[in-house]
């Protein structure tokens, strides 16, 4: 059986199509990206403030700070110790100043995702249209590999913390637009309806009735975006962002075995203690709006 053909553009033609492409985006770059620069610079400057609080304060205050705030997510004692053990641990095996570093790059990527998503969940349970467009560039950002975020910002910014937050951003932001989206969608028509009847308007609505019961699912999205984060940390790595992600890094580039291996574990203690802490804080919400309504 012979095979069919399939038309195709020519090498030239497709080799012709790149270039265009990359001039236009180089150019792009040379006239805005200093313009771009200056509008993400508080962006750094965050971040360098929340990265120098963490690690030029004692640790003995920053360990207290960090237990205190898993306390007051989980209100769980167990928690808390595992908190306090994993940080010990960290600590005594001398990754305290990179992981405080990758938990200041995660905290700013995740308020960033946070104000971003929540807004864009909103409007896409509000309107169809808007959710049938939103969705398939959604689709696109979860199953594009993460590599290819790292080129077009290491294009316009360079190497540095910028580029490692929009990448990080870029990458972590769909799940809590997913689910700010899906938990709005989620409230009870009764409930609505309820709301309307007591002469509620649209804003009222969506500030007292479904934002409140959507709240345990978008805490659900906050969590996944959080773990996403923290799974960029060491391809964020790559452009010149510092923190457990570097070790692993060179690890992988000089083969060695047992810093890897520690830095990963480092990684994934921060990652426990973030779901753990965020987990439970979302039960307690699900428990007491069960409490309120029911």
């Amino acid at each position: 059986m012979d095979l069919i053909d399939f038309p195709a553009m020519s090498r030239g033609d497709m080799r012709d199509l790149r270039i265009g492409i990359d001039e236009a985006f180089r150019n792009f770059t040379r006239a805005y990206g200093e313009t771009l620069e200056q509008l993400f610079h508080p962006i750094q400057l965050l971040l360098n403030f929340i990265e120098g609080m963490l690690i030029d304060s004692s640790w003995v205050i920053v360990l207290v700070a960090l237990a205190g705030l898993v306390w007051l997510l989980s209100r769980n004692l167990k928690i808390v110790a595992g908190t306090i053990v994993a940080l010990l641990l960290i600590g005594y095996f001398g990754m305290w100043e990179d992981t405080m570093r990758t938990i200041a790059m995660v905290s700013v990527c995740t308020l960033i995702a946070v104000v971003i998503g929540i807004p864009v969940g909103i409007l896409m349970a509000r309107s169809d249209r808007a959710n049938a467009t939103i969705t398939p560039l959604l689709d696109m950002m979860q199953t594009m590999p993460s590599f290819v975020y790292l080129i077009p910002v290491v294009m316009i910014f360079g190497l540095g913390k910028v580029p490692g937050v929009i990448a990080v951003v870029i990458y972590a932001v769909p799940p809590i637009i997913r689910l700010t989206n899906l938990g709005i969608r989620q409230v009870p028509a009764d409930v609505l309806e309820a709301a309307e009847a007591f002469g509620s308007s649209g804003r009222q609505k969506l500030m007292d009735v479904q934002l409140p019961l959507a709240l345990p699912t978008i805490m659900a999205g906050v969590n996944q975006t959080i773990m996403m984060s923290l799974a960029m940390v060491v391809v964020a790595s790559m452009i010149g962002v510092r923190g457990l992600g570097q070790p692993v890094l060179q690890a992988i580039n000089n083969q060695y075995f047992t810093l890897g291996v520690m830095n990963g574990l480092a990684i994934v203690a921060i990652a426990i203690i973030f779901d753990r802490a965020t987990q439970a804080y979302g039960k307690r919400l699900q428990k007491h709006l069960e409490a309120v309504h029911g």
